[in-house]
């Protein structure tokens, strides 16, 4: 993380755009208010727009905005993030997310700093701080067409990685005290934090990262003498999921085999997602909405990372008779 703060420190006071990656969770939305604290647009707006959170024929509006009478229900002219940010930062959370059409315009604001309202043939100028941030791969989505190539290398100029918090665990104390402090002030409780807990977490894996811990942190404070190990961790501890074993990449390494350092951590990273999102997707019986949500990303991603992973859906017949056991219960 202190070369997340170095690369911070050297690129707020430009207004070049950055890329920051990291899985759900990570804090990416807090690096990208650190970038914008730091640079000399700080008294101006930072704004967010989550590209995964609206259906694509209203993100063009939310991003651009609109003319009155440009479709049903626009009542009045109304201006959108790019036009409200103007000599701020606009940050695009889940970049990845945009669709297609809609990703030649950004292409195109970003070359040129102009822009038209839907349903305007007006150009509106403006100045404007991109910060993306994305848990996708987007090389891959590029690969599979998914993403515009001119476009990905626009929004990579400089990218910052942010690292999960299964590769930081040394902070986990210091988070956990920060959390569990701030919940305390909230609820006005006070609940220690037994070694044996602290212990627990430090082996976690946690998918959801620093969020998640943070969900943990405020869920104890309110629970109070309720065990304070979640069950979900408890069974996790209990039995690692599979893949957590030296993956193929590090044995070629370990062998002497020409494999770099990264691409191990890459490999070794995917085998650790690929093995959460498994795991998770058989506890709801392959509820994919629902596995999204606990593992806190979009249901776009979701449905990316299973073909991405080429993960399978449990047999037949075991759906099959899943489904027949709902039906008696809604029956009796």
């Amino acid at each position: 993380m202190q070369g997340v703060r170095d690369l911070v420190a050297k690129v707020a006071a430009t207004n070049v755009t950055v890329l920051l990656c990291g899985e759900s969770g990570v804090g990416k939305e807090i690096v990208a208010r650190a970038i914008h604290d730091s640079s000399p647009r700080a008294r101006k707006a930072l704004l967010k727009v989550n590209c995964a959170a609206l259906p694509d024929e209203l993100l063009e509006s939310e991003l651009f905005g609109h003319q009155k009478g440009a479709f049903t229900g626009a009542y009045r002219e109304k201006p959108g993030k790019f036009e409200l940010a103007h000599d701020g930062t606009l940050l695009l959370d889940e970049i990845g997310e945009i669709p297609l059409p809609l990703q030649a315009k950004l292409l195109h604001v970003l070359q040129d700093g102009e822009f038209s309202r839907v349903g305007g043939d007006g150009l509106v100028r403006t100045d404007v701080r991109v910060i993306a941030a994305t848990n996708r791969d987007l090389e891959a989505a590029v690969r599979a067409g998914e993403f515009r190539e001119d476009l990905y290398y626009r929004l990579d100029v400089i990218t910052i990685r942010i690292p999960p918090l299964r590769e930081r665990r040394e902070e986990i104390p210091a988070l956990l005290a920060y959390f569990m402090e701030r919940s305390q002030k909230e609820y006005g409780r006070s609940v220690d934090v037994a070694p044996a807990t602290l212990r627990a977490f430090m082996d976690y894996a946690w998918p959801g990262n620093v969020r998640e811990l943070e969900n943990v942190s405020r869920r104890m404070v309110v629970l109070g003498s309720a065990p304070q190990i979640p069950p979900e961790i408890t069974a996790s501890l209990a039995s690692p999921p599979a893949g957590s074993g030296p993956t193929g990449a590090a044995t070629a390494a370990v062998c002497g085999g020409p494999v770099g350092l990264k691409r191990i951590a890459r490999q070794a990273a995917r085998d650790a997602e690929r093995a959460v999102i498994k795991d998770t997707l058989d506890r709801v019986h392959w509820n994919r909405a629902k596995a999204a949500r606990l593992l806190h990303i979009s249901y776009k991603a979701m449905l990316y990372k299973i073909v991405d992973y080429g993960l399978a859906g449990p047999p037949p017949d075991t759906t099959i008779r899943s489904a027949g056991v709902r039906r008696a219960r809604r029956g009796a």
